[in-house]
């Protein structure tokens, strides 16, 4: 089993994966830690079936660049197949500023072939490359060297069995017209914002009941400051204080360390020092906040009168179109988009794009009381009235 180690060696591999069509990749990277993931192994393969087809990159290595995979990345004429390629994409995009392209992800391929939800690796594996998986290393620690053979054969099944699954789902799509589906998704996934947090939107992923501006004048201020200081210093925000400490402060607005004292949630840490200032500040400024600056929740869904019954047709319709495309449904619309589309929002994706061809176009239909619904048996058939 070959690991690189040397700036030389991966350079040669990525020139040899250029003449290839296609280059598996994957990642191993640990995140409990840090802020952003600490990259700790990359995996790598052609198609072939000698040795020198699939290698492991150790970026931990003194002195090895990832530059020529990069520059790999940029070449247009190799496709880079990932499953799942949210979070190594981010790595790619953070430490290289960089995203792979074209690029094929297995897992989106196989919900529009048909594989369920999400479906995981070891499931792809099994079903087209008929080979079992060793997942024993799965949550090993990555970032310690060196790297026993467990690890290492775990990590190179990764990309290798990739190949076989990459080759069929590739072919399916071809064969059924899908391959535009499958690019129209990850279009999502190489868009810089999908990876962008910025400290000022934070406070949009804290969950909360109250929803005066007020309250929220205090929560923004707290978020901004907590994901500020954890990217500054590459901490998970979790580490700073978590939402549930976040929600506590604003409601309690402290305005000296012995308030923070008395916090039931807050980290013992985050009591003094750095932080604490932070915390004060924080709720200060949310508490002279002024009014026409309170941050507003997007209530846009609430105001949607949504008609239940029409929502439930809309949901035996959406079955009835996953099961004939052979699409995982939630791939074409969440139960909100439904509930949203029976209120009359049309700006939602099941509505544009492959979606509307397969289900919004008759979602459409069905609102406007142009068709309706007839079950016969297990199956279900669209009627014009």
């Amino acid at each position: 089993m070959i690991t690189i180690t040397t700036t030389e060696a991966l350079a040669a591999f990525c020139e040899r994966a250029k003449a290839a069509p296609y280059v598996t990749v994957d990642t191993e990277f640990l995140r409990e830690r840090t802020y952003y993931s600490k990259l700790c192994l990359v995996q790598l393969a052609v198609p072939g079936t000698a040795e020198e087809d699939a290698v492991l990159v150790d970026p931990l290595a003194k002195g090895l660049s990832l530059d020529p995979l990069y520059d790999l990345f940029r070449d247009e004429s190799t496709v880079k197949v990932f499953h799942a390629a949210r979070q190594d994409l981010e790595i790619f995009f953070i430490e290289g500023d960089v995203f792979p392209r074209p690029l094929f992800d297995t897992q989106v391929a196989a919900m529009v072939c048909g594989f369920g939800e999400q479906v995981g690796y070891e499931t792809l594996v099994r079903k087209i490359a008929n080979a079992p998986l060793d997942k024993t290393s799965r949550f090993t620690d990555w970032s310690r060297r060196p790297l026993s053979e467990a690890q290492k054969t775990y990590a190179i099944a990764d990309v290798t069995h990739l190949r076989d699954i990459y080759e069929y789902l590739s072919a399916e799509l071809e064969k059924t017209g899908r391959t535009a589906w499958v690019e129209e998704e990850l279009s999502v996934l190489t868009d810089p914002a999908t990876y962008r947090i910025v400290p000022e939107e934070a406070w949009q992923r804290v969950k909360t009941r109250t929803q005066s501006g007020k309250f929220l004048a205090i929560v923004k201020e707290l978020a901004q400051f907590r994901e500020a200081y954890a990217q500054e210093r590459n901490v998970p925000r979790s580490r700073v204080y978590k939402d549930d400490a976040l929600i506590e402060l604003a409601s309690t607005k402290p305005q000296s360390p012995e308030d923070l004292g008395r916090s039931r949630l807050l980290l013992r840490e985050a009591r003094k020092g750095e932080i604490a200032e932070g915390i004060l500040a924080a709720v200060k400024a949310g508490v002279e906040m002024d009014p026409k600056d309170h941050p507003r929740p997007d209530r846009s869904r609430e105001k949607l009168q949504v008609n239940p019954a029409l929502a439930d047709l809309l949901r035996v319709l959406l079955k009835a179109k996953s099961e004939t495309a052979g699409v995982a449904q939630k791939l074409i619309a969440t139960s909100s988009d439904l509930d949203a589309i029976a209120g009359g929002d049309r700006s939602v994706p099941a509505l544009n794009g492959w979606r509307k061809t397969v289900f919004g176009a008759d979602a459409l239909r069905l609102c406007r009381g142009e068709i309706g619904l007839a079950a016969k048996g297990a199956q279900v058939r669209v009627i014009d009235l």
